[in-house]
């Protein structure tokens, strides 16, 4: 049988008691209550269709443009034109001349009484 002393912080243990100082500590951590992560106020993997359109374009899980094509349609000749959402000049009707957007800093303007739908790739 090893009877040997262990010294530990100048402190004389046997390796019997070595031992059961061990193994009580292992069921003290068994029996103790379970640790349990902190759970996020947000959930990061799911994010919402609202939270997902407010966040940055590339900040988001699948990186996408804000931007895109639309259909405008004229209120005076009823004559459908392809506008970019983000159009930087001002877009007239092709038959009527009439003014369908105008551009801002970001989004274009529609004018009152034209309606858009997106375009479908």
């Amino acid at each position: 049988m090893f009877r040997q002393l262990l010294f530990f912080n100048n402190i004389n243990f046997s390796p019997r008691l070595f031992t059961l100082l061990a193994l009580s500590s292992q069921i003290l951590f068994k029996f103790s209550l379970p640790q349990t992560s902190p759970k996020m106020p947000v959930d990061l993997l799911h994010p919402t269709a609202d939270q997902e359109a407010r966040t940055h374009k590339l900040k988001r899980l699948v990186q996408s443009p804000n931007s895109f094509f639309m259909d405008i349609k004229c209120p005076g000749c009823f004559q459908i034109t392809t506008v970019f959402s983000h159009a930087q000049t001002v877009v007239l009707c092709g038959s009527c001349n009439v003014m369908l957007c105008q551009p801002t800093g970001g989004r274009a303007r529609l004018t009152e009484g034209c309606s858009y739908r997106k375009k479908v790739d």
